[in-house]
């Protein structure tokens, strides 16, 4: 069942003409409830711009994009978002700065304390919700800010590159994270990412984007059972994908 519908969506930021500048093209796609979509493409081609439309952070000039079939026009409270940096208030312990989307939306506090520290559980970050963000790693931070996109229960978790800036090792171990509990949750999940073996590893189909402005150039399914480990990189349909995606930025050169 989709979820999302993307037609012809297109966005110019400025005036269209000689001062604007056309960020994404006649983007259509279906994105189905429950599944987990990565998106790749060059730096520039538009992929954070296609996310906070999704998220009603920015309008778009033309097409439609729908959500459980509304138009998306402005914030919605059934949508979370990740992005690179955490994002965490420094003053606030991880608790309480898990707990912030319900100050801002008005929920009821004492259950959103027992969400919250469900959350906290989920993520594993058990034990540490009295301390302060800069006690915790850059992963932990990440996980606390995933913990925080989903105390408000949205139906939809977006991510904008949430592990571009950890080191190899803890993207890894993220990217295992990030499987379990998005498998825990049945949330729908869209990725931004750089990083093509990240795209595979979590996407149940890949959108591969082209050099701006931005346009669908193909959508890959990803044929390798879950749950997927590190050994999953070696599989044969693993990397089929990975040839797939790296020759269409060969062929327009734009290889990030």
């Amino acid at each position: 069942m989709s979820y999302i519908e993307i037609k012809g969506l297109s966005k110019t930021f400025g005036q269209p003409g000689r001062d604007g500048v056309l960020a994404l093209r006649d983007v259509t796609c279906s994105i189905a409830e429950g599944s987990f979509v990565s998106v790749v493409g060059p730096s520039g081609c538009g992929k954070s711009t296609l996310l906070r439309i999704i998220a009603g952070l920015l309008d778009y000039s033309q097409g439609s994009i729908t959500m459980d079939g509304q138009p998306i026009r402005g914030t919605r409270r059934d949508v979370g978002v990740v992005f690179q940096s955490s994002i965490l208030l420094p003053w606030r312990s991880i608790l309480e700065n898990v707990m912030l989307p319900a100050e801002v939306l008005g929920l009821d506090m004492k259950a959103a304390r027992q969400r919250a520290m469900a959350l906290l559980h989920l993520v594993r970050l058990d034990g540490f919700e009295n301390k302060l963000p800069r006690q915790l790693s850059g992963g932990m931070q990440q996980r606390a800010s995933i913990a925080r996109a989903l105390l408000h229960d949205p139906k939809i978790l977006l991510m904008d590159e949430p592990f571009g800036a950890l080191d190899a090792m803890t993207r890894e171990q993220m990217n295992l994270e990030l499987q379990r509990i998005w498998s825990e949750s049945e949330k729908t999940v869209i990725l931004i990412t750089h990083s093509i073996p990240e795209a595979i590893f979590l996407g149940d189909v890949v959108f591969v984007m082209t050099p701006r402005p931005g346009a669908l150039d193909r959508i890959i399914r990803v044929d390798v059972p879950r749950p997927r480990t590190m050994a999953s990189m070696s599989a044969p349909g693993f990397a089929a994908v990975a040839r797939e995606i790296r020759d269409i930025f060969d062929h327009t050169g734009s290889f990030d």
